[in-house]
Parts: C-alpha cells; sequence; structure tokens
C-alpha cells in the first residue's frame, strides 16, 4: 500500500508500485529512506530484490507469494525497473544484480538506504522506457 493512508502508518513517500503481466506486483524506492524501507520492512524473506550494479539507484522487489516462482520474463521486467530508476537510465544494457529477501541486510552504521547483499545473481537489461515504466505503474502510487 501506497499513498497518505500508508505514510501515516510509517511507511515513506517516494516508493513507486508497478504490476506486472502475470500479476506479479513489484516495488521501487526513490530516495535513500525508501530504499531501506523497501529492502528491509516491506521485502519478505523469498521476494527477489534488485538494484543496478555499480552505480546509485532504487531498491527493487518482486513479491512472490507463496508457492509461487516467478518467470524469467517477470525477473527481467523487474531488473528493467530497477535499470530505470538508477542513474543508468539511458544506458543500454545494464547489469543488475538479484537476490532474495532474506539474503539483503543492513550494515552496522551505515547511513540510509545502504544494504549489503548476498547469494547474488546478475541480469543483463536494458532499462524501461519512460513510457514503459508509465504502462505498468500502478495508478494513484506513485
Amino acid at each position: 500500500m501506497t499513498g497518505p493512508e500508508a505514510r501515516a502508518r510509517g511507511q515513506p513517500a517516494g516508493i513507486v508500485e508497478y504490476r506486472l503481466p502475470g500479476d506479479w506486483q513489484v516495488f521501487a524506492g526513490r530516495t535513500d529512506a525508501a530504499n531501506e524501507y523497501v529492502s528491509l520492512q516491506l521485502a519478505g524473506q523469498r521476494d527477489l530484490w534488485f538494484h543496478v550494479r555499480g552505480m546509485p539507484g532504487g531498491h527493487v522487489i518482486l513479491r512472490v507469494p507463496e508457492g509461487a516462482r516467478p518467470d524469467r520474463s517477470a525477473e527481467e521486467l523487474a531488473a528493467g525497473i530497477a535499470a530505470f530508476h538508477s542513474k543508468a537510465r539511458s544506458a543500454g544494457i545494464v547489469a543488475v544484480s538479484c537476490t532474495e529477501g532474506r539474503f539483503v541486510s543492513k550494515p552496522r552504521g551505515a547511513k540510509p538506504g545502504t544494504v549489503s547483499i548476498s547469494k547474488e545473481r546478475v541480469l543483463k537489461v536494458r532499462p524501461l522506457t519512460e513510457a514503459a515504466a508509465a504502462a505498468l505503474r500502478q495508478p494513484g502510487k506513485a
């Protein structure tokens, strides 16, 4: 849930919600506080976490319900969203790290939005275009 009612419950501003084909739900952080919330509060143990490699960008999670497994196209779309919410937005092919939520943690004393990950895979994708991101974005959830 995003919007004013969610912020009243402690969710920071700057979280964008997307809906992918197959009814997959994706959340992307646009600020340090939103990234931290997405990565450490919103992400479940089985959810997939994405971030562009080697440069600043949003933290993105793909919700994975119990007993479900996203196909390659859903993972690549989520990775494309991560690339879109990064400094690599205008690049060609971008390397995006992917791991399960249980392998994302915050180092002691790290600044807001900083996490460490383990057991990552790397997907090489093109960032979504502005039009493609807008088509997937949930209305009123930006």
